[in-house]
């Protein structure tokens, strides 16, 4: 965790991150024990008893976050890191996350990375190996955006199922991204029927082809100047992969969202729901394993929530 707060840390000094706080700032989140259910105080001598608490989800993730490349409201790396890790946190999970590439020890109890970085199939041969051996062992991963672009996407394709160029002129810019739901029975896609986005779509992509990628959603590529002769392609943009990695014990999940560009879209109430389950998939927990935010449960007779202090600090 040390690397996820040193991020924050980081975060909070950039004044790109001041500017922008669209679920009203991070805030110390109660910590959860995997598989636990979070404590539920005594109710009153002859009181109706309580419901029973949401259990804590137990999912591990570990967001993979970079520094910012673009403008106001666009690819917002840090941003990401500072709002997901509360996000999840509220839905019982376990969430580390950094600026970094992950070190092995870090990726050690994981079961899903959420990858948010412009470029992130640019890796050096130890951060590949740390990958790999993180995929051999069935660890989760989960692409938003330009995180599938890189030098080598013959690559990078057999890890998430579908990679972009670095440097190839390859999206659309700022337009609509009108999505037709392929797969409307996948669990992931439940409850979501076609409808359009602001973003930035991506055309000339390297697919694996074995095995290849299930498709949960296409879009319509628009006219715009950067994608002249591309317009009207059916391109898939939200997808997964499954694999076996060579020397693998068993198999790895990849769920790919190919939006991201305009930040404001991670909360579009048609995507957020559509992301957790994405993520929890990955991770290989029940789909709807993030769905639910955790109350925080109050102190008995303190006035402060369960796992905080006076003052409002959080204790270990």
């Amino acid at each position: 965790m040390r690397g996820l707060f040193l991020a924050l840390a980081a975060i909070a000094l950039c004044a790109s991150v001041g500017a922008q706080q669209p679920f009203g700032g991070l805030r110390a989140a109660p910590s959860y024990v995997e598989g636990q259910q979070t404590p539920a105080t005594s109710a009153p001598s002859g009181a109706a008893p309580q419901a029973a608490a949401p259990q804590a989800s137990g999912v591990r993730v570990y967001i993979r976050a970079g520094l910012k490349t673009h403008g106001p409201g666009q690819h917002d790396y840090p941003q990401y890191l500072a709002d997901w890790s509360k996000v999840l946190t509220e839905r019982g999970a376990v969430v580390d996350g950094s600026l970094h590439f992950p070190t092995a020890a870090e990726l050690t109890n994981t079961d899903v990375m959420v990858m948010y970085k412009g470029d992130a199939g640019a890796m050096t041969p130890e951060e590949k190996a740390t990958l790999e051996a993180y995929l051999k062992r069935g660890g989760g991963l989960v692409s938003f955006h330009d995180t599938l672009c890189g030098p080598d996407p013959d690559y990078y394709s057999t890890i998430v199922g579908g990679a972009k160029k670095h440097g190839q002129t390859n999206f659309t810019l700022e337009a609509d991204v009108p999505y037709t739901i392929v797969d409307t029975a996948n669990p992931i896609m439940q409850g979501v029927s076609d409808f359009t986005i602001k973003d930035e779509a991506f055309f000339l992509m390297t697919w694996a082809k074995s095995p290849e990628i299930h498709v949960l959603a296409n879009a319509k590529i628009a006219a715009t100047p950067s994608a002249k002769g591309h317009e009207g392609e059916m391109v898939p943009q939200i997808w997964t992969y499954e694999r076996t990695f060579a020397g693998g014990q068993q198999p790895y999940r990849a769920f790919v969202w190919m939006q991201g560009h305009n930040y404001a879209n991670f909360t579009d109430p048609k995507i957020q729901p559509m992301l957790l389950r994405g993520i929890a998939w990955a991770a290989k927990k029940p789909v709807d394993s993030l769905m639910t935010v955790i109350p925080r449960q109050r102190g008995r007779g303190t006035g402060t929530a369960a796992g905080e202090g006076r003052g409002g600090r959080l204790v270990p």
